[in-house]
């Protein structure tokens, strides 16, 4: 245990396993403060790994999470290898082996697109299938024990506050990425389908319009449509960033705190490995549902981009 070998306090260790490995430039003149104590003075700015959390927040936006960047996309690389190995291996007839489980996996996500959007888009499965599977790595990695990697990391680097996160969706900076890479796919398609003076209709005509005799009223109407639509739509990528973001940090939060009990005694270590294999088992389908959710969702809103409500007026 981390908290064991360099005597972190609960606090502490807590706070090392939530933070990321950040890389950004610090200011000439910046007082860096050391393990042992002593303070450093940059005599120029610097780009540098944060060695602290107040370190990586005065790095400002231009910080960069490079373990959420690193893991996120060894493993977006081994989905495609994976994927693309056993297609160009696949055979006729009655699959078997991987071929057979990755067969499993086109079926059901095929099915469950198929099911939702009804337009012409070639993209939309594939877009699918590439967010269930990768969010879906991305979120195992949750189930590594959580002192293994960063222990390695510590160990590789000589660095015993060398910070290392493995769950990217632990990471709000991933999730709200994916989802505003959604967001924006969707006014994309949406302004393709409908044109751009449709999709303003959609905007200011939408939910509330009056009839042609009362246009009058439409003065009224429109900033209240515009108002409740836009709210409504830069809504949905935040929600849905966010929500496999909590549910995930949540998840880590609670492995972390099992983890803290093997550091207490041999009884409560016993506890611990109990409630960590029942936790475990348990979050197997948190993240398969979480996933599962991403990928539905996004669907769901690719297919109201297509969706055209000016016949509703």
């Amino acid at each position: 245990m981390a908290s064991e070998s360099e005597g972190l306090t609960a606090t502490g260790y807590i706070q090392h396993h939530l933070q990321n490995m950040t890389y950004g430039k610090l200011p000439q003149g910046y007082e860096r403060h050391n393990a042992d104590g002593s303070v450093t003075v940059l005599d120029s700015s610097t780009w540098t790994l944060a060695h602290s959390a107040q370190e990586a927040k005065d790095m400002g936006f231009s910080a960069v999470h490079v373990d959420t960047m690193a893991w996120s996309i060894l493993l977006g690389s081994l989905f495609c290898f994976l994927f693309w190995r056993v297609s160009k291996k696949a055979t006729a007839g009655v699959p078997t082996g991987v071929q057979s489980f990755v067969e499993l996996i086109v079926d059901f996500v095929n099915n469950t697109v198929s099911d939702i959007f009804h337009h012409k888009n070639s993209m939309i499965a594939p877009m699918g299938l590439t967010i269930f599977c990768w969010v879906f790595l991305m979120n195992l990695m949750d189930l590594v024990p959580v002192d293994w990697l960063p222990s390695a990391a510590m160990w590789a680097t000589n660095d015993s506050h060398f910070f290392f996160k493995v769950v990217p969706t632990t990471d709000p900076n991933a999730t709200l990425g994916m989802a505003i890479t959604v967001f924006l796919l969707m006014i994309f398609y949406s302004i393709t389908q409908k044109g751009l003076f449709g999709f303003i209709k959609e905007l200011t005509c939408h939910p509330f319009f009056a009839p042609k005799k009362y246009w009058f009223f439409n003065i009224i109407l429109v900033p209240i449509n515009t108002i409740l639509e836009t709210v409504s739509l830069i809504a949905k990528p935040i929600s849905l960033g966010l929500r496999l973001f909590g549910n995930m940090y949540a998840g880590e939060m609670i492995f972390i705190l099992i983890a803290l009990l093997f550091s207490v005694g041999l009884v409560m270590g016993i506890v611990g490995g109990v409630l960590q294999w029942a936790w475990a088992v348990f979050h197997i389908l948190v993240i398969t549902l979480q996933a599962f959710i991403f990928m539905v969702l996004t669907t769901v809103y690719m297919a109201m981009a297509y969706d055209d409500h000016s016949e509703d007026h």
